[in-house]
């Protein structure tokens, strides 16, 4: 950054000198000086909006403008033959000069994503199926689970990550809260272990959209542009995206459609890890984090018990098992005595012999 500032403070007094000097203005040299720093000051602000846009989308626009200055040039040597004293042609010639680059430049600046590397090399490419993109989220990133569900191979097709992500997951790593610069250290953890899983194409992509400022918005943009998927496990981005007619992926709803089905009057062993809310109930936890509430269960705390489901309850928040702890008739019996106690029951039951 130091050599940045170093650069735009010699860019600044290297113009006033200049002005300075040549004085392009028919005024003294304060004046002069005063327009050549406006002028730098334009500059250095047109490149610090540069430096936020892609690559591609800055190479994409001088393409577009070189290209229509070529047309602009090639239809006004065709018009050779009328009259250029005339103002009506002479306007025609300049009108045509400026728009014709103008619609190269912005055009091609708003279709720069073309240029990336992928995209030609695909144009090379013998017609096969057509590729298929996720689009991966920055909670997902920092979530994990979906490292693992990429190591399992479920997921084809090429795992997008724009650089808008990087930058937002770079700020919570560089945070000056502990929980969150541990959870953006994590996110960064995890797209390490994606990028050497074998098998597993990553993409990071320098597309951006500067006139969109919510980096959810531009996730569903760069979804449109690519006719990929947003993979992600944000509710909210997960509707935004479904209104605006964008396919989405979410882990939380994988997770559940994984967890195990349970039917009323299955039988099924859990551990009561603490008191419910309700009288006499316990409550206990699967290995998937499924809240099982089981009634008569209070005195069986830190215990393996098996019980019988009652029912399953669906919502929002995920799954809820609710059963019954049924004491079984075995444990209703009175424990076998040891031996010796035996015999010694035995023996007091004995008559005792009367002396003679």
């Amino acid at each position: 950054m130091a050599w940045f500032a170093l650069g735009r403070v010699l860019f600044v007094a290297a113009v006033a000198y200049a002005a300075a000097l040549i004085r392009p203005i028919p005024f003294g040299v304060l004046a002069n000086v005063g327009f050549a720093l406006v002028l730098a000051a334009l500059v250095v602000a047109f490149e610090s909006w540069l430096r936020e846009t892609a690559a591609t989308h800055i190479l994409g626009a001088l393409i577009g403008g070189c290209v229509g200055l070529v047309i602009a040039r090639t239809i006004g040597s065709g018009l050779f033959w009328a009259d250029i004293g005339d103002s009506r042609v002479a306007f025609l010639h300049s009108f045509v000069l400026i728009v014709l680059p103008y619609l190269g430049l912005v055009l091609g600046g708003k279709h720069g994503e073309w240029l990336e590397p992928a995209r030609l090399v695909s144009l090379f490419r013998s017609a096969g199926p057509a590729r298929r993109y996720k689009i991966l989220d920055t909670s997902v990133i920092i979530d994990g689970r979906i490292a693992d569900v990429c190591e399992t191979g479920f997921v084809d097709g090429a795992l997008v990550i724009p650089q808008f992500v990087l930058k937002e997951l770079q700020l919570v790593a560089d945070s000056s809260d502990s929980m969150k610069r541990n959870r953006g250290r994590r996110g960064l953890d995890i797209l390490q272990k994606i990028q050497k899983m074998s098998g597993v194409e990553v993409i990071i992509s320098d597309v951006d959209f500067p006139e969109v400022r919510e980096v959810d918005l531009k996730l569903i943009e760069l979804a449109r542009s690519l006719q990929g998927k947003i993979v992600t496990n944000d509710f909210n981005l997960n509707k935004v995206a479904q209104l605006r007619g964008v396919e989405v992926l979410n882990v939380n709803e994988l997770a559940n459609s994984l967890k195990p089905v349970v039917l009323p009057g299955e039988i099924m062993k859990v551990f009561i890890l603490k008191e419910g809310k309700e009288y006499n109930q316990g409550v206990a936890y699967l290995d998937d984090g499924t809240m099982v509430v089981v009634d008569n269960a209070r005195k069986m705390i830190n215990k393996t018990i098996e019980i019988v489901v009652t029912s399953v309850l669906q919502t929002t928040a995920g799954k809820m098992i609710f059963g019954r702890y049924i004491e079984q008739a075995g444990q209703a019996q009175a424990a076998p005595q040891p031996p010796a106690a035996a015999e010694r029951d035995r023996a007091k039951a004995m008559p005792t012999p009367q002396p003679t």
